[in-house]
């Protein structure tokens, strides 16, 4: 007899995964993201069918491509029947069984706390339940977050999701295996964990929701709770209407003079090369956002919702790669595009191009002294831009703390001067720079791990708890 197999989709640049689960002839789809191409192409290789298409909520960090998966394939897609859709669906509550095939069935199983109407899939196979598919409920080391629908829902959700997270560990054998969507970088975990999979026996050892009563466990979890992306606040409400396809098609490319015309009207040209490329040579009054980190949450947040984007890129595969992981958080189409090397992006007009000073932790300690390095200016502020509870944990004596999702709008709060700007590993921290930069101010990008500035003689401290 076949045995019930679980494949993961995941998509590390989101922190999440989606799941398809199959018995070797028939398929269930969780969660899946909008690129379904990596789904249908999982689904041939296996030689399966795929008959259902599931949702565990209507996501916020990303566009659901269950609709356009399950009119593809002609499947029934389950969505939670409290969920008010502008689809077709079948709508689904806590208790119904959906059966996938004589050896897989589905135990919808409600567990509020992420959202109010989210619901998690109890995998059965031919010998009893083999996992749960939780999405934003019981994650590894954690949960999902509370405060996705406003702050007056925070504190009943936070309590939902405790008793959601004890109901499931309830219904389920240790042995069973946790599937959730987020919890893998994502903003919608309500704390990190690095553990590539989890039991349910697991998570009775470690997670919060697990080993904390009730009360302790909420007060925990909304003194925990930081920033998450803007871009979320749209996303809802289209997958609740019901996203269109993806389309990826490539972008209409622009010369030196339209980039031009476009930086020079304020709009955002992103420049996706690696930091690393950026600060030795790039175009004036350009962005940067590599590829080589988390592009697509940073963009999204930071950019003006439905602004338009230029892309800039090495390759043709860059563009591509950026194009996907923007349609996937619902930045749809990029006004242009344009690749190759920035010699060619300026038209042969060098003073165009310019640098940006790169440093370490030790290099700061130095200028700090009054003795940087060759080739790097003094420091007149030191800028911090990570998080709040980054900051809250430690941070370098005399810095000034603004967190990198504020930073367009409260530029002016930099106090004047030279800007060495730093985050926890230098990526956060290149994109200031180079917003800073664009801006007219003169930045040196630490680029260091955040966790030698101690080690490099600077003078780190604890922050104010927080709020």
């Amino acid at each position: 007899m076949r045995t019930v197999e679980v494949e993961v989709v995941p998509t590390s640049s989101l922190g999440d995964r989606s799941y398809l689960a199959h018995d070797g002839e028939v398929a269930v789809v969780v969660d899946p993201q909008r690129d379904v191409d990596r789904v249908l192409t999982l689904a041939g290789r296996l030689g399966v069918r795929v008959a259902y298409v599931v949702e565990t909520h209507l996501h916020n960090d990303y566009v659901s491509g269950g609709l356009a998966l399950a009119r593809t394939t002609g499947s029934r897609y389950l969505v939670a029947a409290a969920d008010e859709v502008g689809f077709d669906r079948v709508p689904v509550t806590d208790g119904d069984e959906v059966t996938v095939s004589d050896r897989m069935r589905l135990q919808v199983v409600a567990t509020p706390g992420h959202t109010f109407h989210h619901l998690s899939y109890v995998l059965h196979g031919p010998d009893g339940p083999v996992g749960v598919f939780s999405g934003g409920s019981l994650l590894f080391g954690t949960t999902g977050r509370t405060d996705l629908l406003g702050h007056r829902h925070t504190h009943a959700l936070a309590a939902h999701q405790h008793r959601s997270v004890r109901r499931l560990a309830d219904l389920l054998p240790d042995g069973a295996q946790v599937w959730p969507t987020h919890g893998f970088g994502s903003f919608c975990a309500a704390a990190q964990s690095d553990a590539p999979e989890s039991t349910v026996g697991r998570e009775r050892q470690v997670n919060p929701a697990l080993r904390l009563a009730a009360d302790d466990f909420v007060e925990q979890t909304l003194a925990g709770l930081d920033a998450y992306p803007a871009y979320y606040a749209h996303l809802g409400a289209v997958n609740a209407a019901g996203a269109d396809p993806i389309d990826l098609t490539p972008a209409r490319r622009a010369d030196a003079a339209e980039l031009a015309d476009r930086i020079a009207d304020g709009q955002w040209v992103v420049d996706l090369r690696s930091r690393t490329a950026f600060t030795s040579r790039h175009l004036t009054g350009t962005l940067s956002f590599g590829l080589d980190g988390p592009m697509a949450t940073w963009l999204g947040w930071l950019a003006p919702w439905e602004a338009p984007l230029t892309l800039l890129g090495e390759s043709e595969e860059q563009i591509a790669q950026a194009q996907r992981e923007l349609a996937r958080i619902g930045v749809d189409r990029p006004a242009a595009a344009a690749t190759g090397d920035p010699g060619e992006w300026v038209d042969g007009v060098e003073e165009r191009l310019v640098g940006l000073p790169r440093a370490t932790f030790a290099d700061l300690a130095a200028a700090r002294a009054g003795a940087p390095p060759a080739g790097l200016p003094g420091v007149d502020v030191l800028l911090d831009v990570r998080l709040g509870n980054e900051w809250r944990t430690d941070h370098v004596e005399g810095a000034v703390h603004l967190p990198l999702a504020d930073l367009p709008d409260r530029s002016d709060e930099v106090p004047a001067g030279t800007v060495w700007v730093h985050c926890g590993s230098g990526y956060r921290a290149a994109v200031a720079a180079s917003l800073l930069a664009r801006a007219g101010r003169t930045a040196v990008l630490v680029d260091d791990d955040y966790g030698v500035a101690a080690d490099a003689g600077l003078p780190v401290v604890p922050g104010e708890p927080g709020p």
